[in-house]
This record gives C-alpha cells, structure tokens and sequence, in this order.
C-alpha cells in the first residue's frame, strides 16, 4: 500500500508537469516584462540626457540629437528583439525537455 501512494499515477505525473510548464511560463513571461520596462526606462533617461545636452534644431535640418535618439531606438529595439528570442528559445528547450521527461515516465509505466 504504501508503495502506490509513493507512485504517482501517470496522469497524476502529466499533471505535475503540467504545473510546472505553466509556471515556468509565467516566470518567463514576468521576466521578458520586467526586461522591456528597463529597457524603456533607460531609453527614455537616455532621450532625456541627450535632450539636457544637445539643443534642438530646426524642423527642416535632422540634428545630431535626432541622430542619437534614433541610435537609441534602434538599439533598445534590438535589445528587446534579442531578448524576446531568447526567451523563445528558453521555454522551447524547456518544453521539450518536459515532453521528453512526460513521455520517459509513461515509458516506464509500460
């Protein structure tokens, strides 16, 4: 008796994992959220020290500032994109490894 209730069944296991997987996404999810508030929030004090530090021009003539906002932009844009990928891969990697790790036990039980 005291052997089945160590063993846990099969659906209880996918259960388990289960579990797991969505909590590891929300992780991930709070985690991609957290990293593209800080991104934000440096481009934006960056926008900010370079509007302190360089003037702006006139409409007509693109300023070095615009140069260096735009600069900023695209970088933080790439940042975030990097990150999002990465991300991708990290919960795709875990998911397969879970996959693996369900179908492993369900082996077992055969």
């Amino acid at each position: 008796m005291a052997e089945d209730t160590e063993k846990k069944s099969a659906a209880e296991r996918a259960s388990d994992l289960t579990d797991r997987a969505a909590s590891l996404s929300d992780d991930v999810l709070k985690s991609v959220e957290a990293g593209q508030r800080s991104a934000i929030d440096a481009v934006r004090k960056f926008v900010g020290a370079v509007e302190e530090s360089l003037p702006a021009h006139g409409e007509d003539h693109p300023s070095k500032r615009n140069t260096i906002v735009d600069a900023a932009l695209d970088m933080a844009d790439k940042l975030v994109t990097t990150q999002y990928e990465f991300i991708r891969s990290v919960v795709g990697s875990a998911s397969e490894t879970l996959k693996k790790q369900s179908d492993a036990k369900t082996g077992d039980d055969q």
